[in-house]
């Protein structure tokens, strides 16, 4: 096992609190809401969780929805938000509503997404010709392609 990363945070509101795990071997972090929200159906909401961090370089911090909220109907509409090592600002959650009902009202203190730190490899990308990419078996096929649908 590794060192573990330190990730350094700030609360920025008094009703803030500090990303925790729900069990040793969850991969993420609960992020709290700070305050009641209403999400609206159809429509996409910044929820703030009061919180700051300064992720290292060469990481990423993923902003990502809760299952348990997502069986409901609250999702993220950007699916995963990315939270940059550069980035100090605070942590909002984008929501949106797509469950039963108008709306959706996030208490406050409830958990609303889970942050995961994942590493971000060194990547250099190289412009080649098209015959240079290499031949697999799907080839050029769009969606659906790989016999899936």
């Amino acid at each position: 096992m590794t060192a573990p990363i330190e990730v350094l945070f700030t609360k920025l509101h008094s009703e803030a609190r500090a990303p925790q795990r729900g069990s040793s071997l969850a991969a993420g972090w609960d992020l709290r809401s700070i305050e009641e929200h209403t999400v609206h159906k159809g429509k996409t909401t910044r929820i703030p969780t009061g919180l700051a961090v300064a992720i290292p370089a060469g990481f990423e911090g993923q902003v990502r929805a809760r299952s348990s909220l997502g069986a409901k109907g609250m999702i993220l509409p950007n699916g995963v938000g990315t939270i940059d090592a550069d980035y100090r600002g605070e942590i909002q959650v984008l929501a949106t509503w797509i469950g039963e009902g108008d709306s959706f009202t996030v208490e406050a203190g409830e958990r609303i997404a889970q942050l995961v730190i994942a590493p971000i490899p060194s990547v250099e990308f190289i412009e080649v010709k098209p015959d240079e990419l290499g031949d697999t078996k799907r080839g050029t096929g769009g969606f659906g392609s790989t016999g899936r649908y």
